[in-house]
């Protein structure tokens, strides 16, 4: 019974105590708002704002600007001045030519006759060899027939240089083999000769062999394939202004080893 007693009392005392705590912290939350400087003013104040510039200063030139040009003033009533022609000291009565250019009494001028010159030594009357064999590039549009001194390159010259007699040649309007011609191989004992009809592409590639052309004398079929072979791996210099397939000639001559 005592100690129910007890346990009440306790419990009343903490009621009391906690009570007395909460109005305690109110008074001074309420008295600490009250006197604060926490004020609520009406009406409210404008509002003040700020403006910031982040651009640039430019800073402006001064100009100065100069007085117009001014013409000289005339004077209207000042005389005119004419420029004096210049004039030579010495006066003369005879008119100022020289003999060269007098003329006669009909107007006509004389002239001195050239004097003769001396003939030039020709250089081929010393050194005969010289007027044997034309070498000149003009010289393939002004014969007849191609010879056999023409340089490679021409349309209807040789591909190497001189003659070309032995050796295999070819012949291909424009155009020129790059590089050599490639010799057949062949092991038989025939001699003669084989022209091969040809045609090239514009990279310069044989893409088509034929032998047995006119000019050939010899159809043995193992010259005949040999010189086809050595055709087809024959290169010529590239050219845009060729056709797309252009036809010429190889010669091969074929001699007993």
């Amino acid at each position: 019974m005592s100690v129910r007693k007890t346990g009440s009392q306790g419990e009343r005392k903490a009621r009391l105590t906690g009570v007395i705590l909460t109005v305690t912290l109110h008074v001074c939350a309420l008295a600490l708002v009250s006197f604060s400087s926490l004020k609520y003013i009406y009406p409210p104040p404008e509002e003040q704002s700020m403006l910031i510039d982040f651009s640039d200063d430019i800073s402006v030139m001064e100009q100065y600007y100069g007085s117009a040009p001014r013409s000289e003033t005339v004077d209207l009533d000042r005389p005119v001045e004419l420029a004096q022609r210049s004039e030579s000291p010495f006066e003369s009565d005879a008119p100022n030519l020289t003999p060269e250019t007098a003329p006669d009494d009909f107007g006509d001028v004389e002239l001195p006759a050239p004097e003769p010159e001396e003939p030039a030594l020709d250089p081929r009357a010393s050194f005969p060899g010289m007027a044997k064999a034309d070498t000149t590039l003009t010289a393939a549009h002004a014969a007849s027939e191609a010879g056999d001194t023409f340089r490679e390159g021409q349309s209807n010259g040789n591909t190497d240089r001189g003659r070309t007699d032995g050796r295999p040649n070819a012949h291909i309007k424009g155009r020129h083999v790059d590089g050599y011609i490639k010799l057949p191989e062949y092991n038989v004992q025939e001699s003669g000769t084989v022209v091969v009809d040809i045609w090239v592409d514009n990279y310069g590639k044989v893409v088509r062999a034929v032998p047995g052309g006119e000019g050939t004398t010899v159809m043995d079929k193992t010259l005949l394939a040999a010189a086809r072979s050595a055709a087809l791996e024959t290169h010529f210099n590239q050219s845009t202004d060729a056709p797309a397939m252009q036809q010429g000639t190889i010669t091969y001559y074929f001699n007993l080893k």
